[in-house]
């Protein structure tokens, strides 16, 4: 007996969230009419755990609460009690479909706040990691969200490709997924001819398993019809909400970091900023398979005008030196030591960096003391940004749109809970 009125108290409470969200509600018996679905956490479409609050008339989506918080590891704080250092391998498990861009993202604020610099080589390195990267992501966004909708082979045509670029990652990386690649002041190791040769081929067949997969889906009347006109959202709603990246960008919105506020090298190479008008499921597809092709535009150019040099700032006590210099001087030993094991102690001050992930703008916030970790940081991450959307997306659709609109956000839980 006792059980049955905390249920009933429990699907009051839950109603009740929904009702005072919508003040035209009215009714004696609030589930008479309609019916609340709890969709997640633990759901396979949900693209990990989020947690969806459904209120329902019939199948037509009537209102929303995205729940998130079921994967929160407080990593904002481990960065306040981590060196700027310690903190890199954590950046990894954000957005852990793309880490290198997290990487680059992160080291940018450090080396800001900090007044360093990496070295041109450098720069074109973390390009090529980032872009690299933001296919990968795309590959799995589009391959998720079309097996959402019943396409499998798209799927696995998208793992096919991502294999190849985890294979470039061990050559480039040492490591295939977590790469904790870069440095404050540069990157880990340098790009080897043998990696280039990698990359090049890579780049050089990626345009026809593309066309594949454009192939497949883009006269499929089955993917058509779960995703033309599902899920729309307009540039203005698109930009009070919060949309970046691609979400924004197939809303119509011409807005992209690397082109309105170039970072890295990316003012000396040319690419498009693609845009889509339709502001739906299938836009928001188009835009990131059309993206691809930029990023292989942009790593061809990157290759092409790398220059040789040292991939690490010379500033010892703000840079790891070599290790082999580690290994055969006292001073060299010395400062890796304090480095390591103190941190880098930027000046007292604020940065912020955004940059253009593959989900969306990428920001860290850092407050430093002084210290040699930050006293604040606050992660700007799009995926977080971007969910605040669903309510919007979801009102009036159908229960079996859901899963395609959710695919086409391309949430990573990792980064939105941090």
């Amino acid at each position: 007996m006792a059980n049955s009125t905390q249920n009933k108290e429990s699907v009051a409470g839950i109603v009740q969230a929904l009702e005072d969200k919508d003040t035209n509600v009215t009714f004696e018996d609030p589930l008479e009419n309609y019916m609340v679905l709890n969709m997640g956490p633990q759901h396979p479409a949900t693209h990990g755990v989020l947690r969806l609050l459904i209120k329902l008339d019939g199948e037509t989506v009537v209102d929303c609460i995205p729940e998130l918080g079921y994967l929160h590891r407080g990593y904002e704080k481990i960065a306040e009690a981590s060196t700027y250092m310690e903190f890199i391998p954590h950046t990894d498990r954000l957005d852990y479909i793309s880490p290198i861009a997290n990487n680059v993202a992160y080291a940018l604020a450090v080396e800001k706040i900090a007044g360093v610099e990496a070295p041109p080589r450098a720069q074109y390195i973390r390009v090529v990691g980032a872009e690299l990267a933001r296919i990968s992501s795309h590959l799995m966004a589009i391959g998720a969200m079309a097996m959402d909708v019943g396409a499998m082979t798209v799927f696995l045509w998208a793992f096919r490709e991502r294999e190849k670029l985890y294979d470039v990652f061990d050559l480039l990386t040492g490591v295939r997924f977590t790469t904790s690649y870069t440095r404050i002041g540069g990157v880990a190791q340098d790009m080897t001819d043998e990696t280039k040769r990698a990359i090049t081929k890579f780049i050089d067949d990626f345009p026809k398993h593309y066309s594949e997969i454009i192939r497949m889906l883009n006269k499929n009347r089955i993917f058509l019809d779960r995703v033309v006109g599902v899920g729309t959202i307009d540039a203005e709603t698109a930009v009070r909400l919060s949309f970046s990246g691609a979400n924004l960008r197939a809303s119509g919105v011409e807005h992209d970091i690397r082109t309105f506020s170039p970072y890295l090298v990316y003012d000396q190479l040319s690419f498009d900023v693609i845009t889509e008008k339709g502001g739906d499921c299938f836009a928001r597809y188009m835009v990131r398979m059309r993206e691809m092709l930029e990023s292989v535009k942009i790593v061809r150019q990157t290759l092409e005008k790398m220059p040789q040099g040292p991939i690490k700032s010379d500033l010892p006590k703000k840079v790891l030196p070599k290790k082999e210099r580690v290994y055969g001087k006292m001073e060299e030993l010395i400062h890796d030591f304090v480095i390591v094991n103190d941190g880098v102690h930027p000046d007292v001050g604020e940065s912020y960096v955004a940059t253009e992930g593959s989900k969306g703008e990428l920001g860290f916030y850092i407050i430093s003391d002084g210290s040699g970790h930050p006293w604040r940081m606050k992660i700007r991450s799009p995926s977080f940004c971007n969910l605040q959307a669903l309510p919007t997306l979801l009102k009036g659709q159908m229960i079996s749109d859901v899963v395609a609109i959710i695919g086409s956000i391309d949430p990573i839980m990792g980064e939105a809970d941090k």
